[in-house]
């Protein structure tokens, strides 16, 4: 609990330059983080950085797809469900070309089966298997707070993943996934931040 108010306040730090409340954002908003075109491929040169990103993205996406279709089954408001799928359409297919880029590369696509486990040089702490829990044992308002939370911190990780990538990275298609990423979970941190307030 004590990492996720950190990482909270972190996303709120993150979003206080672009004004002193968060604007509410249409829910279509979301969808420019989506990988734009299914056909792109990753070709060029690729480095260690380029293919740990990808690895490590699928699986916090995966993880995050797992809270989405939480939020889209048990979210109260019709906010909170529509922007729980928009949010999983993105990441779904987002995933689906990660893993189309590293077959292509000839690389393990669930070479990471715990995204923590890279922490030590970049890698940030997943959300653990007892918060996913959580929200499946919660239910009404509980719910959809403890979602919203725990969606922005989840998003908050995936921005510094993209915004290390942006230096370390090799593969001109990857850094444009990362930059897509980045202004993408940022859009949705500030409308989910909207959503908690209200």
């Amino acid at each position: 609990m004590k990492r996720l108010l950190v990482t909270l306040a972190a996303a709120a730090a993150l979003l206080s330059g672009c004004g002193s409340e968060p604007a509410a954002v249409p829910p279509l908003a979301v969808s420019q983080g989506i990988a734009e075109a299914d056909a792109v491929t990753a070709a060029g040169p690729h480095n260690d950085f380029d293919v740990m990103f990808l690895q490590m993205m699928i699986a916090h996406q995966q993880q995050g797809l797992q809270m989405l279709r939480l939020g889209e089954q048990k979210g109260v408001r019709e906010e909170v469900v529509d922007l729980a799928g928009a949010i999983d359409v993105v990441e779904a297919e987002e995933v689906r070309t990660m893993q189309r880029w590293l077959q292509a590369w000839k690389v393990p696509q669930a070479d990471i089966a715990d995204p923590a486990v890279h922490a030590a040089h970049g890698g940030r702490p997943a959300t653990g298997p007892e918060e996913i829990q959580a929200l499946r044992d919660a239910s009404g308002a509980d719910f959809e707070t403890k979602f919203l939370n725990l969606l922005i911190a989840h998003q908050h990780n995936a921005v510094e993943l993209a915004q290390q990538l942006a230096t370390t990275g090799q593969n001109a298609t990857v850094k444009q996934l990362a930059e897509r990423v980045q202004l993408s979970r940022t859009q949705q941190i500030k409308q989910m931040l909207a959503l908690a307030a209200g």
